[in-house]
């Protein structure tokens, strides 16, 4: 490597990076239906389904504090996210693996605590641990996990599917766990200061649970296969609004309008976000971390999702050469980018 030809990985960010590592890497078995690029892998299964397949690691430092991370949290929170990508290809997950990288800081304790919370989870979503791999580090706690389900072929979505005139639509509720991040560790630099003072947490609940405990929309995709809705592409809600609503428009090649007054704050959330001085739109379109759903669907599926309590339509599809953008209560056109988290800046 030449150092006049350095590039920084602050530069590319994430998926820049992923793009350029894997780029010339060309499926060449034919069992894999689609690899690199969307929530899951894709891989033949049997006449009838895919197997779906995807890997997320939680790193110390970078995506937990143990200060205030608890570990059957945890444990429950590693399990919930990497699920989170199956079902954002409208499958169902089945099977996990979990690997760790662990100090010798930790006791046996420790990790029994983590692997209940992932009892848990593998309880409340019918999933099954098979498996995992365990080894020594230096430099703290990695939880890896990898999630595999399976989806009928003909309802397998990706994220290049979104056509113009289609309706954008989230699931649940947006913010409220960045907003949760933000108040523990407000305390957590208040315990710092002084071990003394007791944390206050009252009256954040809510942005709280979603932070240290969220949950993989499994119920959606049932809700959809009930309205008989299969959307036109999918993906979760990790890196906040504006960066998936973003990866949508690259992957199907279209633009979009997302509507301010439409998006869903929950109040905690929005009364959490003015106790930080941040503007609630802010933390839904930058803040990540609520694995909520973002899809889109047909016009002509308007009336089944109509004032269904569990979904908010934001906006539409528009061509690719009508850019991507959010307008603002006094219908002004804002440019959308993705200002969320960018793990090598």
């Amino acid at each position: 490597m030449s150092e006049d030809r350095r590039t920084e990985l602050g530069d590319l960010g994430e998926f820049g990076l992923i793009d350029r590592l894997t780029k010339g890497f060309d499926p060449k078995v034919s069992s894999t239906v689609y690899g690199v690029g969307d929530d899951a892998a894709v891989l033949e299964r049997n006449e009838h389904e895919y197997t779906l397949i995807s890997t997320d690691m939680l790193v110390e430092g970078v995506h937990f504090n143990l200060m205030y991370m608890p570990f059957k949290h945890l444990g429950y929170k590693a399990v919930a996210v990497n699920l989170s990508d199956i079902i954002a290809m409208n499958g169902k997950p089945e099977q996990i693996t979990v690997s760790l990288a662990v100090s010798n800081r930790f006791p046996l304790e420790a990790l029994e605590e983590l692997y209940e919370g992932i009892r848990m989870a593998c309880a409340v979503y019918n999933v099954d641990l098979i498996g995992g791999d365990t080894t020594s580090s230096y430099s703290g706690l990695i939880v890896s996990v990898t999630a595999i389900g399976v989806v009928a072929k003909e309802k397998v979505v990706y994220r290049t599917g979104a056509k113009p005139n289609d309706l954008l639509v989230v699931t649940g509720d947006l913010g409220a766990a960045y907003m949760g991040l933000q108040v523990l560790e407000r305390e957590k630099e208040v315990y710092k200061a002084n071990p003394a003072i007791q944390p206050d947490l009252e009256g954040f609940d809510y942005v709280i649970e979603r932070q240290l405990k969220p949950e993989a929309r499994k119920d959606i995709i049932g809700f959809l296969a009930e309205l008989d809705v299969v959307p036109t592409a999918m993906i979760d809600v990790s890196d906040g609004l504006a960066s998936e609503v973003l990866h949508i428009c690259k992957g199907s090649n279209v633009g979009a309008m997302v509507y301010n007054a439409k998006l869903p704050i929950d109040s905690a959330t929005s009364l959490s976000a003015i106790d930080f001085n941040l503007d609630p739109v802010t933390c839904v379109l930058n803040g990540g971390e609520d694995y909520e759903l973002l899809f889109t669907v047909r016009q002509e599926d308007f009336d089944k999702i109509k004032g269904n309590p569990h979904m908010t339509i934001i906006g539409y599809v528009t061509n690719a050469d009508q850019g991507v953008f959010l307008v603002d209560s006094n219908d002004s056109l804002i440019p959308l980018k993705a200002q969320g988290w960018n793990h090598f800046g």
